[in-house]
């Protein structure tokens, strides 16, 4: 089929032409945008945590007014958790994955260093603490019992030892093993650095970026539940209702002079940490579906109207010895040669879009492969919504089409 009839047609009506063309160039650039950030958006809710999800449950309680005996107390819990059928592990910690706490701390590798390397979060507890969150060490050794320092004296004492996240290690000492090294966070003595996990995800990222989403380290510090109120128990993922129930129970009755505020799974809390990206996901999803929508409507009621208002070339295309294949091929064509040139200027626009998307939002480069994912989407709606339109065209008897003249 040639070309220049078509062309020829589309320059007689110019208006309509640029119509479609403006649609389908918005509706690319949008799409492919709104693609991109529905991709990060989900990358974002699927990275791991590196505790064991499905297996912890956690009950965060405080007491009412000043408990002078909060230690011992602590020390108690912990051994009546831990009798509980189907706990695995037990421990008290100042904060959870998901759990938008913020304890935060700079980290230098030199005592005068005077702008800090990172900032990390610290994860405090008790010896059993990487068993219950179910950590992978990677590199190094668990503490030693004799590192572990009571918080109440943490301040004087200097902190023996850290273990570290593999993202925290490789940035603090990019290409080299970071066992055995020393850092400078807490107080002003070194913290020799004995392990490094997989995984461990920080409570809260407060806007420092993907990067630092693992600057994580825990502490040997042994705390009382009144510091952070958190207890975690490990048990299978089966029991986690049952265990969760159990230990509520257990807590009142070993001391019923305390509140319980929150009892939930960290599944529960990854959910609820992440349910602002959720909806800006379905949001997307529901504007890229009214796009497509509209822009398919756009193209069939186009479509119908120049077939109302070519009944006569039709029908003398028809006289003339054209086939209703051939008739129905014109249509696709038009419609191929509009899409393609609102498509590419799409593009152009989709690409100027991010570029200015990463100025003022510091969002991430739109990769190459969302464009021709968008042009692929928009040909393929073009082709369907102009098929109605088309076949209604190739239906049109010579003679009805002379007859209307």
């Amino acid at each position: 089929m040639e070309i220049r009839p078509i062309l020829s047609t589309l320059r007689r009506h110019k208006t309509a032409a640029t119509l479609i063309v403006v649609e389908i160039a918005l509706s690319c650039a949008i799409i492919c945008n709104a693609l991109f950030l529905i991709g990060n958006r989900l990358d974002r809710m699927d990275r791991v945590s590196g505790v064991a999800e499905d297996e912890i449950v956690r009950v965060q309680i405080t007491g009412i007014g000043r408990d002078d005996n909060a230690d011992a107390l602590t020390k108690s819990d912990l051994a009546v958790l831990r009798t509980i059928p189907g706990v695995k592990f037990a421990s008290a910690t100042n904060q959870i994955v998901f759990g938008n706490s913020s304890w935060n701390s700079s980290v230098r590798l030199s005592k005068d260093q005077k702008l800090p390397t990172l900032s990390s979060t610290m994860y405090i507890g008790g010896e059993h603490l990487l068993d219950t969150m179910g950590l992978q060490l990677v590199e190094g050794r668990r503490f030693n019992a004799d590192e572990f320092v009571p918080y109440n004296s943490a301040e004087e004492k200097s902190i023996p030892s850290a273990i570290i996240t593999r993202s925290m290690a490789q940035k603090l000492f990019p290409g080299e093993s970071a066992l055995g090294k020393g850092i400078f966070s807490w107080g002003d003595q070194p913290i020799k650095i004995v392990g490094v996990v997989d995984h461990l995800a920080r409570p809260n990222e407060g806007g420092r970026g993907s990067d630092a989403y693992e600057y994580s380290m825990l502490l040997p510090i042994e705390i009382p539940y009144s510091v952070g109120g958190n207890y975690l128990l490990r048990t299978e993922p089966g029991r986690r209702a049952d265990v969760l129930k159990a230990a509520v129970s257990t807590l009142e009755r070993n001391n019923p002079n305390r509140i319980i505020l929150k009892q939930d799974t960290i599944e529960e809390l990854r959910a609820d940490y992440y349910r602002q990206d959720r909806s800006m996901a379905w949001l997307l999803v529901a504007v890229c579906i009214a796009l497509l929508v509209v822009t398919a409507l756009g193209i069939v009621g186009l479509a119908s109207f120049w077939v109302q208002q070519r009944t006569k070339q039709i029908g003398i295309r028809r006289a003339l010895g054209s086939t209703r294949g051939q008739i129905l091929r014109y249509f696709q064509t038009e419609n191929f040669l509009l899409a393609t040139i609102g498509i590419v200027i799409g593009m152009t626009l989709a690409y100027s879009t991010n570029l200015w998307l990463m100025q003022r939002y510091e969002l991430p480069r739109l990769p190459l492969i969302y464009l021709p994912c968008g042009a692929i989407a928009l040909w393929l709606l073009g082709q369907l919504a102009v098929l109605g339109p088309a076949r209604r065209a190739a239906a049109v008897p010579p003679a009805v089409a002379t007859r209307s003249a």
